[in-house]
């Protein structure tokens, strides 16, 4: 794979595994061999997911009017990390550092959240803080 070119597939693989280590309560080096896991390998990823983590979170957002051709683009969105928990808990990470989490939502709650997440910004209007 060529140097800088980044796998989707196997980001979100890693991302999962560092979210079940994280509720797992074991320690890296166990959770690595119970999960026949390189120890370098999971310390590398930790490390380059945090990395990429603030790299989104302290993209910055632009101070000046934004012109028609951006506000019809389309919305960057994060890669989504779906883990198994008793409860539904969503949490929308905006790259201005916001985070907003919705427990036990519904599935019409959860739409009415994207879509105005989704909604365009009006002309000469400002971008919310998210």
């Amino acid at each position: 794979m060529a140097q800088g070119h980044r796998d989707p597939v196997r980001e979100q693989q890693w991302r999962e595994r560092v979210a079940a280590w994280q509720s797992s309560g074991l320690t890296i080096r166990a959770f690595c061999v119970l999960h026949g896991l390189a120890e370098t390998t999971f310390q590398h990823w930790r490390r380059e997911l945090r990395e990429r983590d603030a790299q989104a979170a302290s993209a910055p957002l632009s101070s000046s009017p934004r012109s028609s051709a951006s506000r019809t683009s389309s919305p960057r969105f994060v890669p989504l990390t779906v883990l198994s928990a008793p409860t539904q808990v969503v949490e929308v990470r905006c790259p201005s550092g916001h985070v907003v989490t919705v427990s036990d939502a519904d599935h019409a709650t959860l739409q009415m959240l994207f879509a105005a997440l989704n909604q365009p910004i009006p002309p000469g209007g400002e971008a919310s803080s998210c």
